[in-house]
């Protein structure tokens, strides 16, 4: 019996980058729909769920991606409301390699640490994988602020990462380099999440910090979002204390956990992996 993989993408054209690592994932075969909606997905998924039957059903799996969080948690509750009964496959969500990518950066920062109680700023923190990164670090019983070009936007994202984790998130201005360093002067970590090739935070705001413990930088093209962070580094002493994980470095574990999670979705049919099933199983790889 083949492992059938079908990626449902919002975009316009379905991912080289989800169908390659699905294939690595141990799927025999992947198929990629472009531009797949809430309104036109049902018929999609009705040809995943009643062409096999009993245990023949988890080699068949679904995989929503696409470049939009907003559009792919959509999309995901409309596949998972559209399954009844035994008529159902595993499914995961991974819009712009969100949740595997901030899933793992987290894992890696936590891991043999207690990060209760510490201060974590996620600068850029409104894109897909700062808001989840957010809401790991909320799960950990971070104190969690995330910037923004503007305080409002800020907050308004928090709000959406409050009510999608049930914790408390705070926002602030971070448009420019004073913005920036002011957000994480009294911070313990820094998780930077912008977009690649933009320096957020000079070595300056975070060397002589003496509260800064870890610092986190998911940008792996020059230049690096945190000044000073390389992307290959990995735990690596940045001095004074303070341990560097690059995009790199970060990379490694995320594209294991993205394996891992499209091999587990193979192993039945009922598997649900969105941000704290991935984040479980980043923390036990980690």
């Amino acid at each position: 019996m083949k492992k059938l993989l079908f990626l449902f993408d919002t975009d316009p054209v379905p991912s080289i980058f989800d169908t390659v690592v699905g294939y690595d994932g141990g799927a025999d075969n992947v198929t990629g729909y472009a531009a797949v909606t809430p309104d036109n997905v049902g018929a999609l998924i009705d040809g995943c769920i009643y062409t096999r039957g009993g245990k023949d059903k988890q080699n068949t799996a679904i995989f929503v991606g696409g470049g939009n969080m907003a559009k792919g948690e959509e999309l995901f509750e409309t596949v998972k409301k559209h399954f009844f009964g035994p008529f159902r496959v595993s499914v995961m969500l991974d819009s712009n390699g969100s949740n595997t990518t901030a899933a793992a950066g987290v894992a890696l920062l936590a891991k043999g640490r207690d990060l209760k109680g510490k201060k974590a700023v996620v600068l850029a923190g409104t894109g897909p994988v700062g808001m989840r990164a957010a809401g790991f670090f909320g799960m950990e019983g971070c104190d969690v602020t995330i910037t923004s070009r503007t305080k409002e936007r800020a907050e308004e994202a928090a709000k959406v990462i409050e009510k999608r984790f049930g914790i408390k998130v705070s926002g602030a201005a971070g448009a420019t380099d004073e913005e920036r360093t002011e957000a994480v002067k009294d911070a313990n970590i820094v998780y930077s999440a912008g977009a690649i090739g933009v320096q957020l935070l000079p070595k300056s705001a975070w060397e002589n910090n003496p509260n800064i413990e870890l610092l986190a930088d998911v940008n792996a093209q020059p230049p690096m979002g945190v000044e000073g962070v390389d992307a290959m580094d990995k735990g690596k002493d940045l001095g004074g204390g303070k341990l560097g994980y690059g995009a790199l470095g970060i990379g490694g574990l995320k594209l294991k956990l993205h394996r891992e999670c499209i091999a587990k979705m193979f192993q039945s049919s009922e598997g649900v992996y969105d941000a704290e099933e991935i984040y479980a199983l980043a923390k036990e790889m980690a």
